[in-house]
């Protein structure tokens, strides 16, 4: 063979290979819900709330049952875009707030997948640039953070919801009942738009959380009342996500992960009980313990249901720990992008778990349960070890006393407890008495990561600071609550 042609060969070759590296970045879509509770969807045990598509979505990929998130609505969604425990970020002037003002310098997932020639959109709700409908701060939304395309709102919808696209405003306390369709037109709308391109969608719904509103189609269907018909209409937009994907051919290469940001609002419900009753405004947990605003299971163990015909086996149910934060290193490795190597990034890769290979799940992997600034348990395997802790910590502000669960889920703990998580998902036989041995081993893995990420009284060596400071500060700055320090 010529030496010409054999260098065109070759190079036909080179970008025939590449081009099927290229081909092979496959689409990456999170739908995430606002406290949606384990139990508020069919395949997870709800009897009252028709989810036929998520149903479906499970079927035909892999439900999680170990999936955890965080216990309130901001901490959660900055794990999520950072792959990281919330305490360890950097927030604009040092702070640590109630709800992360996550700092410019963090790295987004969508900034992780830029290089690798995603299109990225983020829409509903974002909750990263002050926990506020109105006074965020603009450098800080999602157009700043890694995001092509916003369309959604900047906080939760307790009053309003001002509606923006990209940096302006477009509807200012619009009508909350079209939202979980409209968020969806325009999620289809960007992926139609990049089909022939990657694309990373993030489809943060503004629901289940309160105020509740449900459009004309879906109002009063459910026997579990407007909680109810809310989920249902969820569950229907997913439906058409995943129709579109299939109609389009893009189906085969996409990754679709439905999860929620938190367990259910049990003070929306009657007595703070599951949610039953049609008047109540909020979810269930199901067999779990307590719900958002705890680290009870119910509070941080979430519905995770993962989509991807040919590359997610169908059918499967996965009782391994996996974690929000997980998301960012295990996208990124299906992209072939590259991780911040600059910091730590506390979630994994669980690639193999998508796949079903549920050997090589990580057998030492540790879930470190935070609400806010504190430490409040660890897990590892099926032992969850609550830490000592007063029933009303002063530290904690106006989230001393917990108004949001149930009085009996508010206590103390003199002793560390113990619970067998397989045997007692419910966290009812504290069996830290006749386990001493497993008790002091996850003691020490509190103190692991009281010295890397720290805890209400300290502030751990791995904790990111990017603002100027005279020098390292010997406890956490104070917490933000309701704007004003405490």
């Amino acid at each position: 063979m010529k030496p010409f042609l054999f260098s065109l060969l070759m190079g036909f070759a080179t970008v025939a290979a590449a081009l099927a590296v290229e081909s092979d970045r496959p689409n990456l879509v999170i739908i995430f819900t606002d406290d949606q509770g384990y139990e508020d969807v069919g395949c997870y045990g709800s009897k009252m709330i028709r989810t036929p598509r998520l149903d479906q979505m499970a079927a035909e990929g892999m439900r999680f049952t170990h999936f955890y998130a965080q216990p309130i609505c901001g901490p959660s969604r900055a794990a999520l875009m950072t792959g990281c425990y919330p305490q360890r970020l950097a927030e604009r002037g040092n702070t640590k707030d109630v709800h992360p003002i996550l700092h410019e310098k963090e790295i987004t997932l969508a900034e992780v997948l830029k290089p690798r020639g995603y299109a990225t959109a983020m829409i509903g709700k974002w909750d990263l640039a002050k926990h506020a409908q109105e006074g965020f701060h603009p450098d800080l939304m999602p157009n700043h953070q890694g995001f092509d395309f916003f369309y959604g709102t900047p906080t939760s919808n307790d009053k309003v919801v001002n509606l923006f696209r990209d940096e302006e405003l477009i509807e200012p306390a619009t009508d909350m009942a079209t939202l979980t369709r409209r968020y969806t037109d325009e999620a289809l709308g960007f992926m139609e738009k990049h089909r022939e391109e990657p694309f990373f969608l993030y489809l943060a719904h503004t629901m289940p959380h309160t105020k509740l509103a449900a459009s004309e189609d879906f109002a009063g269907r459910s026997k579990r009342g407007l909680y109810g018909d809310v989920i249902e209409e969820i569950d229907f937009n997913v439906g058409r996500i995943l129709d579109q994907l299939t109609r389009s051919g893009l189906a085969d290469n996409t990754v679709v992960l439905f999860t929620s940001d938190n367990g259910p609002w049990l003070v929306k419900n009657q007595d703070f009980a599951d949610g039953h009753l049609p008047n109540d405004h909020g979810g269930s947990a199901g067999p779990l313990r307590s719900g958002k605003v705890s680290t009870w299971e119910g509070g941080v163990r979430v519905p995770a249901i993962a989509w991807a015909p040919g590359r997610i086996p169908a059918g499967k149910v996965c009782d391994e720990i996996g974690t929000t934060m997980d998301v960012l290193p295990t996208f990124a490795a299906m992209a072939g992008a590259e991780v911040p190597r600059d910091r730590v990034i506390d979630g994994e890769d669980i690639s193999a778990l998508l796949a079903g290979d549920f050997q090589k799940a990580n057998p030492d992997k540790v879930y470190y349960y935070y609400f806010l600034t504190q430490l409040q348990a660890v897990r590892q395997g099926n032992w969850k070890l609550h830490l000592p802790r007063p029933a009303k910590p002063s530290w904690l502000g106006m989230f001393g006393v917990n108004r949001h669960i149930h009085p009996l889920d508010g206590l103390g703990f003199p002793e560390p407890a113990l619970y067998d998580l397989d045997a007692d998902p419910g966290e009812q036989n504290d069996v830290a008495a006749s386990h001493p041995e497993k008790v002091a081993e996850l003691l020490k893995l509190a103190e692991k990561a009281r010295a890397d990420v720290g805890d209400y009284d300290r502030v751990g060596a791995g904790v990111r600071f990017f603002d100027p400071q005279e020098s390292r500060p010997e406890r956490p700055n104070a917490v933000f609550l309701r704007g004003k320090k405490k």
